[in-house]
């Protein structure tokens, strides 16, 4: 059951469908919404210093990007007053939203973030000592944060799902919560799996799509003896999926072993949003 929902308000092309996608499952599951914006100044000050700007323009960029985030809040709190749903914001100044949003998530059902990052603001990271804001949704993941939509630039109504699903102890989780949260009950899912071994593959999906069936989804399947890396995105793209739901198997301790380098890629490169529960 989802009660309280996590949404990073970023003020970046990903904001928008973000609230669209929070204030529509909130709605349905008589939800409330914590709505969450980290801006880092100091840390944006030093990124555009870093790429030779002087710091009239820097300082100009973060007044923009602090109009940005203000847009952002705003819009999130028309949309949930015009739907009737209980929301609030927390709009934190500190170098990174890392601590926090783990702190957060503690204490809310889901979690909806953008695909890229949660508070890119359009930079770019030239200086290496500043973390790289793309991989801050992959560090998230991998210190327990869960279950997150990723949302993409562009909303899409989620009609086609598909499973990404190897067969590991945390892929099975991922696909048990998504289809146990019901998000989406009419949803058409297609489960995928990459194995070399025919027999293996034909088990592995009877069983997740018998598992998937017996919670009233429709269900069809395939499998791929490539690698998920090359092959997940464009099973995706064929199939005209409007979602991605992806587990892991990876136990490493290094964040990009941790979460896998398949799951790492994926986040990187997605056109579409993704369910994470790793």
């Amino acid at each position: 059951m989802i009660k309280r929902i996590l949404l990073g308000l970023g003020g970046t092309p990903y904001t928008s469908v973000a609230i669209q996608r929070a204030v529509g499952l909130a709605k349905r599951f008589e939800a409330e919404i914590t709505g969450v914006t980290v801006l880092g100044l100091d840390r944006l000050t030093k990124m555009h210093i870093a790429q030779d700007e002087t710091i009239p323009a820097a300082i100009h960029r973060v007044f923009l990007t602090r109009k940005r985030v203000e847009e952002a809040i705003s819009a999130f709190e028309s949309a949930c007053a015009a739907e009737g749903i209980k929301c609030q914001v927390k709009q934190e100044e500190k170098e990174s939203s890392f601590d926090l949003m783990i702190s957060l998530a503690r204490y809310h059902d889901l979690m909806i973030f953008g695909l890229r990052s949660i508070f890119e603001y359009n930079v770019s990271v030239v200086d290496l000592t500043i973390e790289e804001p793309r991989d801050t949704l992959a560090r998230l993941i991998s210190a327990g944060v869960r279950p997150i939509i990723a949302v993409s630039d562009k909303f899409r109504p989620v009609q086609k799902v598909l499973i990404a699903y190897s067969g590991s102890m945390e892929s099975a989780k991922t696909m048990k919560r998504f289809v146990q949260l019901r998000l989406w009950p009419d949803a058409k899912l297609k489960i995928v799996t990459f194995q070399r071994s025919e027999e293996k593959a034909r088990q592995l999906l009877y069983d997740a799509s018998e598992y998937c069936r017996a919670h009233g989804f429709h269900v069809e399947s395939e499998s791929n003896p490539g690698a998920p890396k090359d092959f997940l995105l464009p099973m995706a793209t064929l199939w005209q999926a409007d979602m991605i739901v992806m587990g892991n198997s990876a136990h490493n301790l290094l964040v990009k072993r941790l979460i896998g380098e398949t799951a790492l890629h994926i986040i990187r490169n997605a056109d579409r949003p993704l369910f994470l529960c790793q």
